[in-house]
């Protein structure tokens, strides 16, 4: 197919080199949801084989050219240079091999713009000089149902695999740091290397393909290179040392050479492998009870409304507001007579205005919270609260007639950091407060 290259509006929609997107006679993603009118029909062997056949090239979706299946960049280089296609997040496609011969097969019955956005680059040039890119994504509801069954069809295949390996106990291998040789199983040996000798790929059952993960490892070891940092050393003691003494006697979590090992990577796409290998199973297996002695190690404190500064209790807190910020809380709570709920929706107030560097005291807003402390310092609007009303009402606009009539409601402190607030908020030490009052 010739390379496309005509300019024009896109049926899925124009976008202009800014990532503007036009509507004018497009096609938006709701109305194309019924687009499909039958189901997809997945190529079963591309180029002769199945893909975990490896089969050894892959073709252009346009041209005749082809290229090895391991070097996919250059594929997409050569789709980018010389027919102006893009795929969108190519890493989430499970079959590479097969998405590509069914879209080469889709190109050749319709034109190109029925199923790609238009990316127009310099769209404030003169006419001559604009060009037009094409986009393949899953906004496009064929390739996004093409991506699923892809992913099913994937994820069926090293499950299978996977449940082989499991039942298989003609495994044979040897321990790659003491040579010592294992029958049966998969799981009896690397069990054993990540028992006598710490170095854990995860649990059995998190792994696929064992034999030829097993086989790159071992490789690499042979080729006196480094799991860990990947860096080669001149003699097989030299690196043995090295991983020993620098406690690299892992896998490099950064190599994406080992995604393909994890049966993760195929059940959730764009999960890394790296998040299996971080979570130690096999203690997991030990401690099968939930643990919160962990709260106990991190007393509550309150936080300042200011700034970052954090006490144990709030009236050290309070303290440090007058001293610091010439913020006397509890003289105000005593002087406008503030009950529980009004301290509470006070001090949100105060933090969602410190939040969005707004001075609550002249209502100017600022570039960052520094710059907002130093005015109301030097201004002296840390005190200068506003009318009543600004602050003592509910601020939620989706609330209930019976809402805004009967509970009030609170409005919670900054969320940007929950955790931190879990433990640190000031509004628990008001609740502690209430709770030893009753």
């Amino acid at each position: 197919m010739a390379a496309p290259k005509t300019q024009g509006a896109a049926t899925q929609g124009e976008e202009d080199g800014d990532g503007n997107r036009g509507g004018t006679g497009g096609v938006s993603y709701e109305d194309s949801k019924d687009c499909i009118l039958e189901p997809l029909s997945l190529p079963e062997n591309p180029g002769g084989t199945t893909s975990l056949e490896g089969s050894p090239s892959v073709p252009c979706i346009f041209c005749e050219e082809h290229f090895l299946i391991d070097e996919q960049d250059k594929l997409l280089k050569h789709m980018i240079i010389e027919h102006k296609t893009v795929i969108a997040d190519v890493k989430l496609v499970a079959d590479f091999q097969r998405y590509i011969s069914y879209w080469r097969k889709r190109f050749t019955e319709q034109p190109i713009t029925d199923f790609c956005s238009v990316i127009r680059i310099n769209s404030t040039a003169p006419f001559e000089e604009q060009d037009n890119y094409f986009l393949l994504c899953d906004v496009l509801p064929e390739d996004r149902i093409l991506r699923e069954e892809l992913q099913k069809q994937r994820l069926k295949e090293i499950l299978e695999q996977q449940q082989q390996e499991r039942n298989d106990n003609s495994f044979q291998g040897s321990c790659m740091f003491c040579n010592e040789e294992f029958l049966g199983n998969r799981s009896v040996l690397l069990n054993h290397m990540a028992r006598e000798h710490t170095f854990n790929i995860g649990l059995p059952d998190n792994i696929v393909n064992c034999n030829e993960f097993l086989c790159t490892l071992q490789k690499k070891l042979d080729n006196l290179q480094c799991l860990y940092c990947e860096k080669t050393f001149r003699d097989k003691n030299t690196l043995k040392d090295h991983m020993r003494k620098k406690q690299h006697r892992r896998i490099n979590p950064k190599n994406r050479e080992y995604d393909r090992f994890y049966v993760i990577n195929y059940l959730e796409l764009g999960k890394s492998w790296e998040e299996v290998q971080l979570e130690d199973d096999r203690e997991l297996l030990d401690h099968q009870e939930d643990d919160w002695s962990d709260w106990e190690e991190h007393p509550l404190s309150a936080v300042c409304l200011f700034c970052e500064k954090q006490a144990e209790t709030i009236e050290k807190l309070c303290v440090h507001m007058e001293d610091a910020h010439e913020f006397d809380l509890l003289k105000i709570k005593s002087e406008l007579g503030l009950n529980f709920y009004e301290q509470v929706k006070l001090v949100n107030f105060i933090r969602r205005q410190i939040h969005q560097c707004r001075c609550y005291g002249c209502h100017e807003k600022f570039k960052s919270k520094a710059d907002l402390r130093t005015h109301m310092e030097e201004a002296k609007h840390t005190s200068l609260l506003p009318e009543r009303q600004t602050w003592d009402q509910p601020h939620e606009s989706d609330l209930t007639a019976q809402e805004q009539n009967g509970n009030i409601a609170i409005i919670s402190e900054d969320t940007s950091k929950l955790h931190a607030l879990k433990q640190s908020s000031i509004l628990n030490q008001l609740l502690l407060h209430e709770s030893l009052k009753n």
